[in-house]
């Protein structure tokens, strides 16, 4: 049971990030946000079937929530791994393709940084930053950089922390799918 508890946790940590940073104003972007509380509800409710599973020894559910945890590991191990594997010049084109991308994260990183531009700001362009006023704004780049790789290091280790225990759920799931029912008929398994 305190298998299916971390993966609650995991998935209210999820939800609750998502929003205090919108509470706080540190993500304007819908999409992101959403994304995040869809993965924290669909962990919830996984979660979820497997304790219902556990408590009814129900062998189906059970099935279903050992499947789905597995694959959910191989995702969050593959993801956290290739976290913690980004060099320095991997980082700063990821941190490039995303600022060229997305324009509503760019705005609150301009506004939360209080830089304007990515290694440039051209007096032509919009800035959400407070520096604009005085002209004096660093490019948001090296800031971006400076936090990326502690950032990713940090998601890295916790989502391969998460993974582990994932894995032990998806053995200890096993080995108590298999087990008989203690509340069955004893003469059911002869």
């Amino acid at each position: 049971l305190c298998v299916f508890s971390s993966l609650q946790l995991v998935s209210l940590l999820l939800i609750g990030i998502a929003a205090w940073g919108i509470g706080f104003g540190l993500i304007s972007s819908f999409r992101v946000v959403g994304v995040v509380i869809a993965v924290g509800v669909f962990l919830f409710f996984i979660a979820l079937v497997g304790l219902i599973g556990a408590v009814k020894h129900h062998q189906v559910l059970l099935f279903f929530y050992m499947i789905i945890l597995l694959l959910v590991f191989i995702v969050q191990f593959s993801v956290s791994c290739a976290c913690l594997a980004l060099n320095e010049e991997q980082q700063s084109e990821l941190l490039e393709v995303g600022w060229s991308n997305t324009n509503s994260a760019r705005t609150d990183i301009e506004r939360n940084l209080n830089c304007c531009g990515f290694r440039v700001f051209y007096p032509n362009e919009t800035c959400a930053a407070d520096c604009l006023r005085t002209l004096h704004c660093r490019p948001c780049a090296p800031i971006m950089e400076e936090y990326a790789g502690m950032v990713l290091r940090f998601v890295g280790g916790i989502g391969l922390f998460f993974s582990f225990t994932e894995i032990l759920g998806v053995w200890l799931t096993y080995r108590y799918r298999n087990q008989k029912d203690p509340r069955a008929n004893p003469s059911a398994f002869i």
